[in-house]
C-alpha cells in the first residue's frame, strides 16, 4: 500500500493514497463559525465549497504550524449516501510517501472510542507511523452539515 506520510508536532501519520486527489499549498481559507476547532475552514476547489479539516488540531489539540512543508491534501470522501466529496484535511510536512505491503500494518493494542480514525502502527526506520482511517474521520452529525456542499 502506498501512504502519503505527514506529521503533527514529532508525530508520523500516514494516509493511503488511492482516497488522494492531490496535494495544494495552503489557501486562504474562509472561517466557519459554530464548529469545532479542528475545522480550519472553507474553499474553492475546482468550484466546490470544500471543508478543510486541520489534522494537527484533531489528532493533538494544537493547530498546524505555518511550515513551508505545511499542505492542503485533498481526499475523495465518501459520505453516508456513498457519494464522493472532496474534503481538504490540513497537515504538516507533507514531502513523503511509503510503500509497505498491508501486512506488515501492526493493530494498535488499544483502540480509542474518541477517535476512530487512528487506525494500524506501522514500524519503519523513521519511528511508529500511525495510519489515518479516512473512512472513520468524520461523526454521522458532521456529514450532514460540514459536506453538504463539496459534492462532485
Amino acid at each position: 500500500m502506498l501512504m502519503l506520510l505527514f506529521s503533527c508536532e514529532d508525530a508520523l501519520y500516514a494516509l493511503d493514497t488511492s482516497q488522494v486527489i492531490e496535494v495544494i499549498p495552503r489557501v486562504i481559507l474562509r472561517k466557519v463559525h459554530r464548529v469545532p476547532e479542528y475545522i480550519a475552514g472553507l474553499f474553492n476547489y475546482r468550484g466546490a465549497i470544500v471543508p478543510v479539516l486541520d489534522l494537527c488540531y484533531l489528532i493533538q489539540g494544537k493547530p498546524s504550524k505555518s511550515y513551508l512543508s505545511t499542505r492542503i491534501i485533498m481526499v475523495n470522501y465518501v459520505d453516508q449516501e456513498n457519494t464522493k466529496r472532496y474534503l481538504g484535511l490540513m497537515a504538516e510536512r507533507v514531502t513523503e510517501t511509503l510503500n509497505k505491503p498491508d501486512a506488515e500494518l501492526m493493530d494498535a493494542e488499544s483502540q480509542i472510542n474518541e477517535a476512530p480514525y487512528l487506525g494500524e502502527m506501522i514500524m519503519d526506520e523513521k519511528g511508529m507511523i500511525q495510519r489515518i482511517r479516512l473512512d472513520y474521520l468524520l461523526s454521522d452529525a458532521q456529514h450532514k452539515y460540514l459536506l453538504a456542499a463539496g459534492e462532485h
